[in-house]
């Protein structure tokens, strides 16, 4: 026996080389690992590391097999890098707020100048000008934003829904076929779904276009009247009046036809459903 124990040969567990390949490589063993996963080069490391830190420099990273938590000694810097270390950190934690804040602000902006141009639009553009620059800066930047708000708001209350549900009560069970279940679906509108009128787009639309259709309506409907605030409420009433009877008139007709429908029987001969000859020759058969 030898006075000294021969050491095991080293192999890289990324590389796979053994330290017989490379007598000039830098090892290290950075964790409780044994055997043939103790060992590593100090490069194959330097560039697992890398991998797994995304490139960033940062972040805590540990042995894939037993756990252990890599040490990682770092150069003392001078002071000017430590410097924009910091400040590079402080934008890295402020750029999410300042983010929200510009989309905020670009919002919020975006509400003003609808509310001024919609009351431009309303009353007129000159007297809206007018109307504007006597106001109180202070209720022009709180009351402006508001407009398109409640655009949104009045576009979301569904009288419509009520109405047909009334007629679905009192009116459309009565129009029904002789034969039928007396069954009424329930509504499209109740549910909301992918055609729902109530999806983001349609409702955000159709507010912040109504003062521009309301507008329009009024200049053809009532010419006489001579302020083009009246014009505007007038024209604007019209427009959902005749909008809300015809979209009733179409809830209930949806509802009429779901009301309507029929389930035939199953032909076992075509291995689907009966046609309409089939379905009435069966029928005249059984009268």
């Amino acid at each position: 026996m030898t006075s000294t124990e021969e050491q095991p040969e080293k192999h890289c567990w990324v590389c796979f080389s053994t330290d017989k390949d490379d007598l000039r490589s830098d090892w290290v063993s950075p964790c409780r690992c044994k055997g043939s996963t103790k060992w590593i080069h100090q490069s194959c490391l330097q560039r697992w590391l890398d991998e797994k830190q995304k490139g960033n420099g940062g972040g805590a990273v540990s042995c894939p097999q037993c756990g252990t938590e890599y040490l990682i000694s770092f150069p003392k810097i001078g002071p000017l890098v430590y410097f924009l270390q910091q400040v590079d950190r402080g934008l890295s934690r402020i750029s999410p707020f300042a983010a929200v804040g510009v989309v905020v602000g670009t919002i919020y902006w975006s509400a003003v100048t609808y509310g001024a141009v919609t009351v431009m639009q309303v009353v007129g553009h000159k007297k809206g000008l007018y109307v504007m620059e006597r106001a109180d800066p202070l209720f022009l930047l709180m009351g402006l934003p508001t407009i398109p708000v409640l655009l949104v708001l009045g576009k979301m209350v569904r009288w419509e829904d009520h109405v047909v549900r009334v007629l679905q009560r009192y009116w459309c069970k009565g129009k029904l076929p002789p034969g039928t279940s007396r069954y009424l679906s329930r509504l499209p509108a109740e549910g909301p779904g992918p055609g729902d009128h109530l999806s983001v787009s349609r409702t955000l639309c159709g507010a912040l276009i109504f003062p521009s259709i309301a507008s329009l309506v009024g200049r053809l409907l009532f010419v006489r009247r001579p302020s083009n605030l009246q014009r505007t409420l007038l024209g604007g009433l019209v427009f959902v009046l005749i909008k809300g009877v015809l979209k009733v008139y179409f809830k209930q007709q949806q509802s009429f036809i779901q009301a309507s429908r029929h389930i035939v029987n199953y032909n076992e001969t075509t291995g689907g459903q009966n046609e309409a000859g089939d379905e009435d020759t069966e029928d005249s058969g059984n009268e």
